[in-house]
């Protein structure tokens, strides 16, 4: 039998998870930035959260990529698509991956070689002189030298061994086989996860876009409030406070407006970092933000398809599978085996002076006592078995939360976009009357002043909004196995 001193490659931790919450931790990591800008009167230029897994201090490795070419001085443009693209080339998560199913295909090759016969040739011409003094033999007969020798041997042979059958190396193969497919699986959850990533940080840059926009069009009107409040003031119709307000939610929405430049040059670098521009690209984003409704689709048919079709499952599928055979495999350190070896080749004097040699012969190996080693396999086994299946369990779970929390975030999110859209339209109406009657001489400027702020608000939340209803539809795509197609259906419209 053939010792079992090594770690099951089941029991090995890869860097990129197929745990359950992964996507959702990238998810809320991703989104910690634009949730904690808060609205306009709210924003710090120290509230950017860094890509870290929280209370770990470690970052994601989908936050991180390795940098493909080198810096040009143009300005790169850069659509949704080529986003994802350069992601899926450059992404360390999936880099990492790559690599870790590699490694399970070299550990599945392992355990295959231990089943596969083993050849091997050797030729060897060596010269032997023997003193029979040395062997002991110290008589001396008339005739018969006291040295023998140089005599001369020629041996070539190959050598073959084999095991003929062998349950526990067996079930050690398929155990390992279902690994690699686990791996396999997985590397596919990578790309998900990398689509994932880099869509929601090209949604970011988007809002944040959005929000340098909305803040440079308040600064105007805010501009032009001011220049129209001093010329009044001059004339002789409204008093200084009225000049003093206005100057100083002038200045206010300047304060503002270099806010929202700093996010978004911090979180185009962010983008940049995820999907592998060079370091000091420039860029600009060429997609807007969509907004679509999405046709309904019921909670039992998406969870019926996410059973089906999520990668991060069926590679838990596959580790209980795997972590099954390795426990029999372990059991069957129990049960003999038998193995054939043997080999031929040619043996003489001399290569000129030799004759054909051969040797084969069988071993039926029966364990009987070999320390609690077996014992000890069996109960490793036991528990990495149940490990999987209680992960299994989780991940199942877990995918209901987030189909059903996807499908709830989706719905309240159309809701919010529409409300906000609205209440935009109102504001903007709001602030004109606020103007006309503040030109009028009817109102000071107290009154425009708080239509403004009603107007910064509304946009923040038509902003939040619509980025929280693309954000639910990539949460969903996730959720129900298929985000590489869902980015496109959802997404590139």
């Amino acid at each position: 039998m053939k010792a079992w001193s090594k770690e099951p490659p089941e029991r090995k931790r890869h860097l990129v998870s197929s745990g359950p919450g992964t996507a959702l931790t990238i998810l809320l990591i991703l989104a910690r930035g634009f949730a904690q800008t808060g609205s306009p009167e709210q924003v710090s230029t120290t509230q950017q959260a860094p890509l870290s897994v929280a209370g770990a201090g470690t970052q994601s490795p989908y936050a991180g990529s390795v940098p493909e070419g080198k810096r040009t001085n143009e300005v790169l443009p850069l659509s949704l698509k080529q986003a994802i693209e350069r992601a899926l080339r450059n992404n360390l998560g999936l880099l990492l991956g790559s690599d870790n199913l590699l490694t399970a295909r070299g550990e599945k090759w392992k355990e295959l070689s231990s089943l596969l016969p083993n050849v091997s040739a050797a030729a060897t011409q060596s010269v032997t002189q023997i003193d029979l003094a040395a062997l002991g033999l110290r008589l001396k007969f008339p005739g018969v030298p006291s040295v023998v020798g140089p005599v001369g041997v020629f041996d070539a042979r190959a050598y073959l061994s084999a095991p003929l059958f062998d349950w526990h190396l067996i079930q050690r193969e398929r155990g390992a086989r279902a690994n690699e497919t686990a791996a396999q699986y997985s590397f596919k959850n990578a790309r998900e996860l990398v689509i994932l990533a880099a869509g929601n940080a090209y949604l970011l840059t988007i809002a944040a876009g959005a929000r340098v926009d909305a803040a440079q069009a308040q600064v105007e009107t805010a501009q032009a409030l001011y220049s129209k409040a001093r010329d009044q003031q001059t004339a002789g119709v409204i008093p200084a406070i009225d000049v003093l307000r206005a100057q100083v939610e002038a200045q206010t929405r300047q304060q503002q407006l270099i806010v929202a430049r700093n996010d978004y040059a911090k979180q185009k670098l962010t983008l940049a970092r995820i999907i592998g521009l060079a370091p000091g690209q420039e860029f600009n984003v060429t997609d807007k933000a969509p907004y679509a409704p999405l046709t309904a689709i019921s909670v039992e048919q998406a969870l019926e398809r996410a059973y089906r079709s999520r990668p991060d499952y069926q590679a838990a599928l596959e580790e209980v599978r795997g972590a099954e055979r390795f426990r029999q495999a372990a059991v069957a350190e129990h049960l003999p085996s038998l193995n054939v070896a043997g080999n031929y080749g040619v043996a003489g004097v001399n290569a000129a002076e030799s004759h054909g040699v051969f040797q084969m012969g069988a071993t039926l190996a029966i364990p009987v006592f070999a320390g609690g080693r077996a014992r000890a396999d069996q109960l490793q086994a036991d528990s990495t078995l149940r490990q999987t299946r209680q992960q299994l369990d989780n991940l199942r779970g877990q995918i209901d939360y987030e189909v059903r929390a996807a499908l709830l975030d989706l719905n309240a999110a159309a809701e919010e976009v529409e409300v906000s859209r609205r209440n935009l339209d109102l504001a903007n109406q709001t602030l004109e009357q606020a103007r006309d009657r503040f030109t009028a001489g009817v109102a000071d400027n107290l009154e425009v002043v708080e239509a403004q702020e009603a107007v910064a608000s509304a946009n923040e939340n038509f902003i939040a909004g619509v980025y929280a209803h693309n954000l639910a539809k990539l949460s969903l795509a996730r959720a129900v196995g298929f985000a590489e197609e869902g980015v496109k259906q959802y997404l590139e419209k």
